[in-house]
């Protein structure tokens, strides 16, 4: 699980409703983004869309799939996002789209 190209990259693409942007990502910078790195989530980069007023960009590194999709589902179940961020985050967001893909080894070497 170690191994450096295994790792997968997944970006999340959110849309998110006007005027929410600011707000979103205080609550991200604040609450969510720690709260999934007290989870054993990797988050690289996350933040305002440079090209979109209402984009926002999540990227995660997981070790395997397996670890994506595990770590992903317990983030949601937590007391904290159920009582904190379920109902707030929920209702900033529009739609989004998630990405996977294999970090190769050159980008695998700089996630470890």
């Amino acid at each position: 699980m170690d191994n450096a190209e295994s790792w997968l990259l997944e970006i999340r693409l959110f849309k998110v409703k006007p005027g929410t942007r600011a707000e979103f990502d205080r609550i991200s910078r604040e609450g969510t983004i720690p709260l999934m790195r007290s989870l054993g989530i990797t988050v690289l980069a996350h933040g305002p869309s440079l090209n979109n007023e209402n984009g926002y960009f999540l990227l995660r590194a997981f070790p395997s799939e397996e670890e994506r999709v595990e770590r992903s589902q317990s983030l949601y179940t937590t007391d904290e996002w159920l009582a904190k961020y379920d109902g707030p985050v929920s209702s900033m967001i529009d739609d989004y789209d998630t990405s996977v893909f294999a970090a190769g080894h050159d980008l695998a070497r700089l996630i470890r």
